[in-house]
């Protein structure tokens, strides 16, 4: 009996041994891995430590690559700008992905610039980082060249918009903030990277600065007539002023940009410049010319091609070197100007009838068409052949220069809807009057409904 008890004991004893082996056996493998687990840990932290450290070196890198490209760009303000001159304004070509047609438009500028560069610094702003564009520009050592990189996600407000509407608004705002605020400059000319400029074009704008100094009912001088096509002007001295928004080509004080670039749109700029004329305008106009000092030749890289062909390609760029300083400009001020076009507006002839335009033809001097509204005006435009569109069909235009990337036609949804939306200003109008020259030195003026009270004309 005791030999059998003392034999299950040891058997007993034998079965705990082996347990206590194996538990121990697993103690160790599993202190082994918590050593290693540490182990990693400590790897681990050791790369996260070191990636901190790397991140932090590469922010200061950046911080300090930043610093030494403003001190380059400030540097390179410095050599476009002549201390000894204060500059009449800044010259900025909007750039975006069309590297040939920005050498063209730096050719055409440099070529009139040169003699007057400390009046006129010119800058590059490029949209994007087509790497041909940059190269062009940067091959230049009488420009500057900035470039603005947004990273930034865009959100449309509206189904079916392209972003494309935005990233332009993002680029001007931000370019006309580099000039006005970081550069300090005090009127800023804006072109288009698909522009040649007239041999007076710097002259001109030099005596529009001195008229924006001295009228602030002018928010911004323009070098571009919608109906400047070569079958409708004649007087390469004629100016005007205008409630609509030319664009293309165009000088703005930095006193119109302090209002303008809190409030700057998030996309569709011209559009807001030319439709909310209350809000932006407040009762101020534009000057524009008869005849062009820009041309624009974007036929490529825009789906607007029958557009080009019938609008664009037709203008008179002006060539006539005219003295704009010897010019008295004193007609064109808000105290003068309503009763200067009045008179010339009085004298025209009036005609009536469905033949009108028959009519006119055949009266040697000038004429003048009322129109009851925005249809009848469309029909009569389409007569004569001058721009039948109300306001926005620049806007889209607007959106086209910017390359093949931009999609925008005037079957846009975009830009159906916001026709819709006209507050009924013709394109090039003062009062609701649209003036062009009809076979030479005639001039043809249709007349709104409400034009000759606005302005004063007896015979109303």
């Amino acid at each position: 009996m005791v030999v059998e008890f003392q034999m299950r004991l040891f058997a007993t004893q034998s079965e705990y041994a082996d347990r206590l082996a194996v538990a121990l056996e697993s103690e160790n493998h599993c202190t082994s891995q918590s050593r290693l687990l540490i182990d990693q840990i400590s790897i681990h932290q050791s790369n996260i430590v070191s990636l901190q450290e790397q991140n932090r070196r590469q922010a200061e890198e950046c911080r300090q690559l930043k610093a030494l490209l403003d001190d380059l760009e400030r540097k390179g303000v410095r050599k476009v700008v002549d201390k000894a001159q204060v500059p009449v304004a800044a010259v900025v070509i909007m750039a975006c992905n069309r590297a040939d047609y920005l050498q063209r438009t730096i050719e055409s500028i440099l070529k009139y610039q040169s003699s007057v560069a400390s009046k006129y610094p010119l800058f590059v702003s490029q949209d994007g980082s087509d790497p041909n564009v940059r190269s062009k520009a940067m091959s230049y050592d009488q420009l500057m060249y900035i470039q603005h990189l947004d990273s930034e996600p865009v959100q449309t407000e509206r189904p079916g918009e392209l972003i494309a509407y935005y990233k332009i608004a993002r680029h001007y705002k931000w370019a006309m903030d580099q000039l006005f605020y970081k550069h300090n400059f005090s009127r800023v000319i804006i072109l288009e990277d698909d522009m040649e400029i007239a041999p007076d074009f710097f002259d001109y704008f030099e005596a529009a600065a001195a008229l924006l100094e001295k009228d602030k009912s002018i928010m911004a001088v323009s070098s571009w007539n919608d109906n400047g096509q070569k079958q409708f002007v004649n007087d390469p001295y004629e100016l005007y002023r205008s409630d609509f928004f030319p664009g293309l080509g165009w000088m703005l004080t930095k006193s119109i940009w302090d209002e303008l670039s809190p409030k700057w749109p998030k996309a569709y700029p011209f559009f807001n410049l030319s439709y909310h004329f209350e809000e932006n305008h407040k009762g101020r106009q534009f000057i524009r010319p008869e005849v062009c000092r820009t041309y624009n030749f974007g036929e490529h890289g825009s789906s607007l091609g029958q557009f080009f062909q019938q609008y664009l390609q037709p203008i008179k760029l002006n060539n006539v070197k005219v003295d704009w300083k010897a010019k008295d400009l004193s007609y064109l001020t808000k105290d003068n100007y309503t009763k200067h076009f009045a008179n010339i507006v009085r004298k025209a002839k009036p005609v009536h009838g469905t033949d009108a335009v028959l009519k006119a033809y055949n009266i040697e001097g000038d004429v003048r068409i009322q129109y009851r509204d925005q249809p009848d005006f469309e029909w009569i435009a389409h007569q004569f052949g001058i721009f039948e569109e109300w306001k926005l069909l620049l806007s889209c235009y607007h959106i086209s220069l910017f390359g093949d990337m931009f999609s925008a036609t005037v079957d846009n949804p975009i830009c159906v809807a916001l026709r819709r939306a006209h507050d009924g200003i013709p394109r090039t109008s003062f009062k609701g009057v649209v003036v062009f020259r009809y076979h030479t030195t005639r001039r043809i003026f249709l007349v709104g409904p409400d034009s000759l009270r606005q302005l004063g004309i007896e015979d109303a």
